[in-house]
């Protein structure tokens, strides 16, 4: 560019774009620096692979009690890798398509939570008097009322569907999120810039549409990861417990099925260890990922790991 072109000007919008993808490089430099989060992140790219390939990778008649060839409770062989199931099917396709049904409960059934813990974080969070008083009291009420009990009797009353699960996770996991949320307004709320925006007259939309929740997202991405992970032990537990869908195959309903077939006892490992192991495996990878968005994100975590890896180390003395 010569010396008498003019610089092209950028319009806000492009700045924010340009600091936007400059923000997601630095997190994405910063998550790469964490191992355990990459191997979480590892992980859970193998599952989510698994769950969209399945058609690919498994047979969907291999769901169906009528088209099952395999013998009851049949030892892993080189037809059957995995075994099979009480009814002749190959746990291996069960573990296969069980994968999609238990990654969208987890992340839908998260979706509606995180939904619901921003907007009542931030709304309580923001707005004073009595709403806020209304909003806090509903969380503390939700939060001190046992979850799995809650969650099993609205799962008895709506029914036994992949939709009611998900709501029922959805509406019953939401109090933690919005109390962090909450938290996070409050701070925000005494910034500098927010009191600008009061000054030239900015509403409450504006302020929380254009000013906290931007700032709370962080935190919000960071604690979704986290609560996929309870949301998938929650339909696991659910399912086990014959609460889930009768019709679709996830790990629950394996470990349900398992039990009641007697799997423990006549020692029928490769029907209830499988499930077992896809379960930890993905709650743990979810939990490895949230703690490394958490300590990317949280200014505080982030100081005291930083002020800990500068401490001089000092020298024994002989």
């Amino acid at each position: 560019m010569s010396a008498g072109e003019a610089v092209p000007r950028l319009t806000a919008r492009q700045v924010t774009r340009r600091r936007r993808r400059e923000s997601a490089r630095r997190t994405w430099n910063e998550f790469r620096s964490h191992r355990s989060g990459v191997v979480g992140l590892g992980i859970l790219v193998v599952f989510v692979l698994v769950a969209l390939g399945a058609p690919l990778l498994a047979d969907a008649t291999g769901l169906k009690v009528t088209a099952a060839t395999g013998g009851v409770l049949e030892a892993p062989s080189a037809e059957y890798w995995l075994g099979t199931d009480d009814n002749g099917r190959s746990v291996l396709t069960l573990l296969i398509w069980g994968a999609r049904v238990s990654l969208f409960v987890g992340l839908l059934a998260t979706a509606i939570s995180m939904v619901i813990g921003t907007l009542v974080g931030v709304a309580s969070g923001h707005f004073r008097g009595w709403p806020s008083s209304v909003l806090f009291r509903l969380t503390e009420w939700f939060l001190v009322i046992p979850f799995l009990p809650l969650a099993i009797v609205m799962a008895s009353v709506l029914g036994a569907s992949l939709i009611n699960i998900v709501l029922v996770i959805g509406v019953t996991s939401w109090p933690g999120t919005a109390l962090l949320i909450r938290a996070q307004t409050l701070s925000i709320e005494e910034r500098p810039f927010l009191e600008r925006a009061r000054a030239l007259g900015a509403g409450h939309w504006h302020q929380m549409s254009r000013h906290v929740l931007p700032n709370v997202m962080p935190m919000v991405f960071a604690n979704t990861t986290l609560t996929v992970a309870i949301a998938i032990l929650t339909e696991t537990t659910l399912s086990f417990l014959g609460l889930g869908d009768p019709l679709r195959v996830s790990w629950g309903s394996m470990l349900d099925d398992a039990f009641g077939a007697g799997a423990i006892t006549t020692g029928a490992w490769w029907f209830i260890i499988p499930p077992g192991i896809c379960v930890i495996l993905v709650v743990l990878s979810f939990t490895l990922i949230g703690r490394a968005l958490e300590e990317i994100f949280n200014p505080r975590l982030r100081r005291g790991i930083l002020d800990e890896t500068s401490k001089p180390r000092r020298r024994e003395r002989s």
